[in-house]
């Protein structure tokens, strides 16, 4: 799993600011009783992409997909797994 450094570090080389806030609010539920590395489960996703876009703004949504798509590709998902579209999806697509 890539670290909050590493994230921010991704950012600035892509998008030209590390975007620390998008990356702390993804992870906010990792150190949450009965989420740990589950917490991907609640933000991971399309529509916390959408939320992101929202609570941040358009770039923000980019930086969170980057975000999430380093996590995924640390476990091993790949381009031609489905991306996940909300939590229900998933955990569904077995990725929670």
């Amino acid at each position: 799993m890539p670290s909050f450094e590493e994230h921010c570090c991704e950012c600035e080389r892509e998008l030209g600011t590390p975007f620390a806030k998008v990356h702390l609010w993804l992870d906010a539920y990792v150190g949450m009783t009965g989420y740990g590395m589950r917490h991907r489960r609640v933000r991971h996703h399309e529509a916390g992409i959408m939320e992101a876009t929202k609570l941040f703004g358009a770039d923000a949504g980019k930086a969170a997909r980057l975000h999430i798509l380093a996590d995924l590709k640390s476990e091993n998902w790949t381009d031609s797994d489905p991306f996940p579209q909300n939590e229900q999806h998933y955990v569904r697509i077995g990725l929670y």
